[in-house]
């Protein structure tokens, strides 16, 4: 198989930035120009060919040019590289809503539609989802309202789009630190410590604590003197305050736009096309669980204030009784070790990348019967490997499935937390042949130091299992139509399949296999991997509160009826909701670009979508998490046929029955 040449090159990591600029101008203008075409057809030749089909492959035509070069700006190590691909993007935007609220254009989809039912032409399941799709998103857009209120939606649409961009442009640009001396870093692990860059300031030696996870994490984690945790905390929930106004404004903007199309808020527009519906509906959903947890989150918050107090009367540390946001991720640490005796630094001792990473591929690659082969070729840096997929034991090139590429360090001017980017879409193109797709994987995880190899967290091992889920939805969907490939799912299924990967993370057997000392070679053993699974609900409902309260704020930002104060919406929801206490209000909402993306009044979706997670896991995976042959059922029912189904629907076929909430509710209560 290692002989098979792929049907389809990679793509150029090589551009100039005159390149991105032009190439971008070019794609653009030559969609506009099909465009133009369906927009001049008399309504008499308007078919499902001729509008339809004809619009789908020159859109998917453009995106394959241009979402590479947009993706630029969030790994690229050249500054230059990263500022004109972010002005492509704002190109695209603008472009888009332009396209978006073309009135002729809707009146041809229109016109095709029509024709298409009084023919009494039959179109195929994913034929008619596809009509259905494009001429609701025109709708959506303001397509039937009158020319003055259409005309303003497009410039309040264009300035939206332009203040997300310089939002997200802030967010990978930051590079801020905060210094301090060996003393105030007690606790810290040396071998952090000594990944640090160390400077003298005065007559002090100290260490540079940037924002990136990497750095930062391990301070809240293990520094013992609260004032550096309140320190790093408060720095680093300051680092993006330019992005306050910015913020601001896109919220003002959405809000404005939601009352144009006649929605009372931009949260009942967004939740319209998700599986919830209603904003109403995920406000209930979100208050239910409140309720449930926080009975469990207030007595677990009892559990640490013990093991503060007890800490700060023997290490002479004021004591107020109050647990704080910056105590939060310490004293969870401190209670799992004191009560189960796990040794968090042992535990990551275990999971070095140069063999956590090979084992996830190879897990995956059993489990859905497919087969990874590493391609020396063009990336954007030196760390990032690129690989080839293909089908299990591929005899031709009709068994290549795509490319992903794999970048998992950390580097200045880098997308700061870990994501999937779908780069180019899987779908037929206009000769028949098959367009495969292109994803990457993007991650920060902790470098090798002086002293020890790359090693990972057992939450950075789930975060890469759960990613690696998404990439495969990406390479293993198959749909005629680019529109419906891969992730395009729902907002709060998306999340879904990945989460249910994550089950394997706690599976014994998976952990053994993913384990291996970076010393002494030896997996963990089955003490070690009992104490790893009951630490899973350690303090699940302080965990499950702060999740509920970054939905909560995430949904009464977008519920506003006038401008608000969100720092301080986002310090309170975090209190009163979180069970942590503050000292004063910082803009940490600013960092929050989960609210800026497709992901706005979404956050909920990370929950949501967890019920599905849990009864899929449960019902077909749990006996057997390693089955090929149930591999190939979920590659079936859930990945293949990416949106060109009803979310519910892919769901009962897979389940063979209506999906439940039972597994999610001992999930969440660690039953």
């Amino acid at each position: 198989m290692t002989t098979l040449t792929p049907p389809q090159t990679a793509p150029k990591w090589t551009h100039t930035p005159e390149e991105v600029t032009r190439l971008t101008k070019e794609a653009l203008a030559e969609y506009g120009a099909v465009e133009d075409g369906v927009a001049a057809l008399p309504p008499t030749e308007c078919n499902f060919e001729s509008v339809f089909l004809a619009l789908s492959l020159a859109k998917a035509k453009r995106f394959c040019v241009t979402e590479p070069l947009s993706f630029y700006q969030n790994v690229s190590p050249s500054a230059e590289l990263r500022d004109v691909s972010t002005e492509a993007e704002s190109l695209v935007r603008e472009f888009e809503i332009e396209s978006s609220m073309r009135i002729d254009v809707f009146r041809a989809l229109q016109a095709a539609e029509k024709n298409i039912k009084e023919s009494g032409k039959v179109l195929s399941p994913e034929e008619q989802r596809l009509v259905d799709k494009m001429v609701l998103d025109r709708t959506r857009n303001g397509l039937a309202l009158p020319d003055a209120k259409r005309e303003k939606l497009t410039v309040l649409k264009k300035e939206l789009a332009q203040a997300c961009v310089d939002f997200n442009k802030n967010c990978n640009e930051e590079k801020g630190n905060v210094t301090f001396t060996l003393e105030e870093l007690k606790g810290v692990p040396q071998d952090i410590i000594s990944g640090y860059t160390k400077r003298t300031e005065g007559d002090k030696e100290v260490y540079v604590v940037t924002f990136k996870m990497t750095d930062f994490g391990p301070v809240t984690r293990f520094a013992e003197n609260p004032e550096t945790r309140r320190a790093i905390y408060e720095a680093y929930e300051d680092r993006l305050a330019i992005n306050v106004p910015i913020l601001s404004k896109v919220l003002d903007l959405r809000r404005e736009i939601a009352k144009l199309l006649g929605y009372q808020t931009w949260a009942d527009y967004a939740t319209e096309i998700k599986m919830v519906k209603t904003a109403k509906g995920v406000e209930q959903f979100l208050a239910d669980l409140e309720q449930k947890l926080r009975p469990i989150g207030l007595k677990e918050r009892e559990a640490l204030l013990e093991l503060k107090k007890k800490e700060h009367e023997e290490k002479g540390f004021p004591f107020d009784g109050e647990l704080y946001v910056w105590d939060s991720s310490y004293y969870d640490l401190k209670f799992i070790e004191a009560n189960l005796n796990l040794d968090s630094m042992l535990l990551k001792e275990h999971f070095p990348v140069e063999h956590v990473v090979p084992t996830i591929l190879d897990i995956y690659q059993d489990l859905l019967q497919v087969k990874f082969v590493e391609v020396q070729g063009e990336t954007w840096h030196p760390d990032v490997q690129q690989y080839a997929l293909w089908e299990k034991g591929a005899k031709d090139e009709s068994d290549f499935l795509g490319y992903c590429y794999i970048d998992l360090y950390p580097r200045e001017g880098k997308f700061s937390h870990a994501a999937v980017w779908p780069l180019i879409p899987g779908y037929d193109k206009e000769d028949g042949s098959r367009n495969y797709p292109v994803a990457a994987i993007v991650a920060n995880l902790a470098k090798p130091n002086a002293l020890k190899p790359a090693l990972m967290t057992h939450h950075d091992v789930k975060t890469l299992f759960h990613e690696m889920g998404h990439i495969f939805h990406e390479l293993l969907s198959k749909t005629r139509f680019a529109r419906f490939h891969g992730t395009t799912v729902a907002g709060d299924f998306m999340e879904a399949p990945s989460q249910m990967l994550e089950e394997w993370c706690y599976e014994p057997k998976v952990l053994a296999l993913m384990s291996s000392h970076y010393q002494t070679k030896k997996p963990l053993d089955a003490e070690f991997i009992d104490k790893l699974l009951k630490a899973r609900y350690a303090n699940v409902g302080l965990f499950n509160l702060r999740q509920i309260a970054y939905s909560v704020f995430d949904l009464k930002a977008h519920m506003f009826e006038e401008t608000g104060d969100y720092t301080q919406l986002w310090a309170d929801t975090r209190q009163s909701i979180g069970l942590l206490k503050y000292h004063k209000a910082h803009p940490g909402q600013c960092g929050f670009h989960h609210i800026i993306g497709d992901y706005n009044v979404g956050y909920y979706g990370y929950m949501y979508s967890q019920v599905y997670a849990a009864d899929m896991y449960a019902a077909v995976f749990k006996e057997d998490p390693l089955d090929p042959a149930k591999g190939r059922h979920y590659r079936e029912k859930i990945l293949l046929p990416g949106s060109s189904k009803d979310e519910m629907d892919m769901l009962r076929d897979f389940l063979g029955r209506e999906p439940n909430s039972e597994a999610f509710v001992k999930q969440l209560f660690g039953v």
